[in-house]
Order: C-alpha cells, then sequence, then structure tokens
C-alpha cells in the first residue's frame, strides 16, 4: 500500500512553517533538556530542510552572540545562559492539565481600556500574553476568563506579566458578574471547535505513529518535527476551560496524545542522527 505522508496539512492541522535554522537549532537544544549536540547533527538536521552547512553554522554563532547557545566540548553544542527559563517554560507544556481546578462559577477579569496603544510591540505583547492563558474581549477593553487556574487571580496576574503584560493592566476577580455579562461570557469561546479539535487532533497523531515504521528515517524525522511542532502549540495555546464546559475526556485524550507523539519524535529523530552517522 502506497504511503500517504500525514503532514500537518494533510492532517487537518494548520500548517508549520519550514524552520529557520536558528529555530531549527534552538528547538533541537530544548530538546535535548540540558544534553548537547555535536555540530555535525545540526547540519544534518539543517538538510533535512534545506537549510545549508553554512547557514546552520552562521545561526550558531548568532546564537551564541545572543547568549542562547554555548560550545559544550569539541564541536558540541548547548543551551546557552540565556535560553535556560526558555527550556523551563517550554517543557511546562506537558504538565499543563495539573494547572488546572475545579470551577466554582467565577471569573478573572482584565481592563485594558486605559492602556497605551501606541507601542506595537507592547501591544503585541500584551494580547498574545492574554491569549495564551485563554481570555476574550468581552466588551471594548475588558477580557474575561474562567477562574478554574491554579493560584487564582494573583497567580494569574503574575503568569500575564511574566509573559508581556503591561503591569498598569487591571486584574481582578469577578465573582458576581451581571446577567448580561453572564450571558456574553457563554459566547466568548467556540466550544464545539475546541471538542472537534480535540477528538481529530488525538485520532491522526495516533494513526501518524501507527504507521511511522514504514516511513524512511529522514521522512520519519521531518514529518515528526513539523508535526509536533503544531500539535504542541494547541496544547500551549488551549484556553483550559471548565470540565464542565468541554469534552474533558477527550482534551485528556489530545494531550496524552501529544505527549506520546513528542516522546516518539524524539526517538526518530535519534535514529535519524544514528542513520545519518552510518550512511
Amino acid at each position: 500500500m502506497r504511503h500517504v505522508a500525514l503532514t500537518a496539512t494533510t492532517m487537518g492541522l494548520p500548517p508549520s512553517p519550514t524552520p529557520t535554522a536558528k529555530g531549527l537549532i534552538q528547538s533541537l537544544l530544548l530538546a535535548a533538556e540540558g544534553g548537547a549536540f555535536p555540530s555535525r547533527q545540526l547540519v544534518a538536521a539543517g538538510a533535512l530542510f534545506g537549510i545549508s552547512e553554512n547557514n546552520i553554522r552562521v545561526a550558531l554563532v548568532r546564537l551564541q552572540n545572543e547568549g542562547l547557545a554555548e560550545v559544550s566540548g569539541r564541536g558540541c553544542y548547548t543551551l546557552g545562559p540565556g535560553a535556560q527559563g526558555l527550556g523551563q517554560a517550554v517543557s511546562a507544556w506537558r504538565d499543563i492539565e495539573s494547572r488546572m481546578t475545579p470551577w466554582r462559577g467565577h471569573h478573572i477579569g482584565v481592563h485594558v481600556a486605559a492602556l497605551p496603544r501606541s507601542d506595537r510591540s507592547a501591544l503585541a505583547r500584551r494580547e498574545r500574553a492574554l491569549r495564551m492563558l485563554g481570555f476574550r474581549e468581552v466588551s471594548k477593553g475588558l477580557l474575561v476568563r474562567p477562574d478554574n487556574l491554579e493560584g487564582g487571580v494573583e497567580a494569574c496576574r503574575s503568569r500575564l506579566q511574566q509573559l508581556g503584560l503591561d503591569e498598569h493592566a487591571l486584574v481582578f476577580s469577578l465573582q458576581a458578574p451581571c446577567p448580561r455579562l453572564s450571558e456574553q461570557m457563554g459566547h466568548l469561546w467556540d466550544l464545539p471547535g475546541l471538542n472537534q479539535l480535540y477528538h481529530s487532533t488525538q485520532q491522526r497523531l495516533r494513526q501518524w505513529l501507527d504507521q511511522q515504521a514504514q516511513l524512511p528515517p529522514d521522512q520519519a524525522a521531518r514529518e515528526a518535527y513539523l508535526i509536533d511542532k503544531v500539535a504542541v502549540r494547541q496544547v500551549v495555546w488551549d484556553p483550559l476551560l471548565p470540565d464542565e464546559w468541554v469534552d474533558a475526556p477527550a482534551r485528556h485524550a489530545m494531550f496524552s496524545a501529544v505527549k506520546d507523539f513528542d516522546a516518539a519524535g524524539r526517538d526518530i529523530w535519534w535514529r535519524f542522527f544514528h542513520f545519518s552517522d552510518v550512511t
């Protein structure tokens, strides 16, 4: 039977762009979790995506200059001091479900209407932070999410500021919003779309894992990288809504499938590197 490549596009997932030299190196060093990568393996990885050896080596120099990579032994590289915090943040997605707590009907609000909008970089960081923590705009400049994350308002405020929210933004508890506001809140998230995504993503990831043994090492490594980037991003950007709102078992199944896929992807890449070293 002819194999049909299950890329992100054919799986119905948002396409993952071809990585840059810097992005690819950072992803691999992060995946090593403190381990070191020989430069020859980074060069082999770049070749999978049409990135030249020269571009890989130039990117390594730039990452070292930025403190994001450093030499670890002869011809080997590891994460630099400037990327240690990033490494911790990236690895945290595997335990993301543990951040949720039972929902007691309260919400968290963030008011940003009085904040300046002229600084586009600050505005982008603000919007990214709010989106990453599942906030949605219910009225002009007022964003809300259910209060079902560990640590409540204080932890949410701290997390938002770490992600880039202005320190002057108002973050507060909404325990008894008016009926009109409560009604609007129920329509801020695409619940049927989320549930469909949970089901389809975990099924397609499992399907790819069942078929990946048929692929050549280079093709398996390339597809695993691209699909994994999209799937992990779905976990990181999930709004983590209360169990009562979504198909919680399907969400858990998807998160588990992404963790299994990520672990399998690491094994696939080590096999690819071994194959590259002996051919």
